[in-house]
């Protein structure tokens, strides 16, 4: 059986920065692109630390400086944690998910265009 992919919000905001990054970085590095957090740098080692044993990152020592990479692909990430809230809020059915987007107001008509055009609808 495959391992989940399962991180708390914390440490998915740490994974948003490495991703967006695209190159490995240093705990600094990752303190200072946190926008709006206080966040204190031992708090962003752990997280790191926490990340690396559930195989999300992994770190690389360079000239006795410690550098975290993403082992996991954001793409990935997305597509099971998609998979999970729709079978955990919509009993498996994606269609649900997508009557919920539109009847919810979240879709502009620009949104929906944007779709037909995708999947030559």
């Amino acid at each position: 059986m495959e391992e989940k992919m399962k991180i708390s919000e914390a440490e998915l905001e740490v994974l948003q920065v490495l991703w967006d990054a695209e190159e490995p970085l240093k705990i600094q590095d990752v303190c200072d692109r946190l926008e709006n957090k206080k966040w204190k740098y031992n708090t962003v080692g752990t997280l790191l630390l926490r990340m690396a044993e559930k195989g999300a990152v992994v770190s690389e020592k360079k000239n006795r400086i410690i550098y975290y990479r993403p082992v996991w692909e954001r793409e990935a990430y997305q597509k099971e944690q998609t998979e999970t809230l729709i079978d955990r809020l919509y009993h498996g059915s994606a269609k649900e998910l997508a009557v919920s987007l539109f009847q919810g107001g979240n879709m502009t008509k620009e949104d929906l265009e944007d779709i037909r055009k995708m999947f030559d609808l």
